[in-house]
């Protein structure tokens, strides 16, 4: 047994289908008062429909939420919950929307209850991300965790099967390098392959059949495991560059991850093998990588970074990029080597061996 410590993030989850009817209670059960709502502009009717069931504990709705957080946006919405008199904030949406809130949080200290649309996982970590200048820091703050998720799989009915596949392969990879994170523990270990196995299993569920409950609310709580594995575990090359590709390239979240994931554990596959096999495990395939790629291609997710509009003539930028403050690792940094998983991960290539 190895040498661990384990401390748990206290989160209150309410997992059932219609469990938004219940949003006012728990809302009311923080000492909220004067609760903003916050999505983004096409989540705009849902975010109506959270502030109708809070009643007169909604001061408004902020529909500005983007992609990777901007500072200005973060900025922008934290003065427009300042105007409104804010106690609280309630994130109806994925990443996009719950990452502007965490952006508010770090900013103003107020409490977040978070109602997921998605399968980012994110809602379960004290991870923030900000975007200023194309450059994307993110960082660990307490005060940017929920201090409630409501999981209701209803919400996600509406997901269409290509953002469903691609957000659920994020998660995954939260859970993948949460398993050969320095900072891991049995626990963990335990929640990650579990998290991976609900989700590969429930995504094909979906493809098949996009309003099957059951199989939504397998790749919820997919969704919430990897999360929490991420919230507890220290991130690695993977999530360094997608965040550099998200930030510096304004390419979009979930598809950089569900391009990149194959590739990165390829390249971490020698330094952890123990990892590779509980991933592989999870996948129901002899392989990691391979495995993984083979899903995302039989779900119809992309495979290439060219597919997301990014040029060749920026491989050498973010290969720097990638280099610079980078995150712990078990394998160690090659400027040659990464710059050979970019280019795969461009052309769409499988991972190599």
């Amino acid at each position: 047994m190895r040498d661990f410590v384990y401390g748990a993030l206290l989160v209150r989850v309410v997992f059932a289908a219609g469990s938004r009817t219940c949003l006012a209670n728990e809302v009311a059960a923080l000492g909220i008062q004067r609760a903003l709502v916050l999505c983004t502009p096409h989540q705009r009717d849902l975010a109506e429909a959270a502030a109708t069931l809070l009643e007169q504990r909604c001061v408004g709705v902020f529909d500005g939420a983007r992609m990777h957080v901007p500072v200005e946006v973060a900025r922008a919405a934290s003065a427009y919950a300042t105007s409104v008199g804010a106690d609280g904030l309630v994130a109806v949406g994925g990443g996009s929307t719950i990452g502007l809130a965490k952006g508010i949080a770090l900013d103003m200290g107020l409490p977040i209850v978070a109602v997921p649309t998605t399968y980012a996982g994110s809602e379960m970590t004290p991870i923030y991300g900000l975007t200023e200048d194309g450059v994307k820091k993110t960082g660990r703050d307490a005060r940017v965790l929920p201090r409630t998720v409501v999981y209701d799989p209803e919400l996600t009915l509406g997901l269409p099967v290509a953002l469903s596949v691609t957000s659920g392969l994020n998660a995954i990879a939260h859970a993948a390098e949460g398993l050969y994170a320095h900072d891991g523990n049995p626990v963990l270990d335990l929640m990650a392959e579990e998290g991976i196995r609900a989700l590969a299993a429930g995504l094909t569920r979906v493809a098949a059949a996009p309003s099957d409950i059951e199989a939504r609310s397998d790749c919820l709580y997919g969704a919430w495991l990897c999360g929490t594995v991420l919230g507890q575990a220290g991130m690695a090359l993977h999530h360094k560059l997608c965040h550099v590709l998200g930030g510096s390239l304004d390419l979009p979240h979930a598809e950089t991850h569900a391009v990149m994931l194959p590739h990165t554990l390829a390249y971490n596959a020698p330094a952890a093998p123990v990892a590779m096999r509980r991933i592989a495990r999870a996948l129901g395939r002899p392989d990691a990588s391979s495995g993984l790629h083979e899903l995302a291609k039989e779900l119809g997710a992309p495979t290439s970074l060219r597919e997301l509009g990014m040029t060749a003539g920026a491989l050498d930028r973010v290969t720097d990029l990638a280099l610079t403050s980078p995150y712990a690792n078990p394998r160690p940094l090659s400027r040659e080597a990464i710059a050979g998983l970019l280019a795969r991960a461009w052309s769409g290539a499988p991972p190599a061996p």
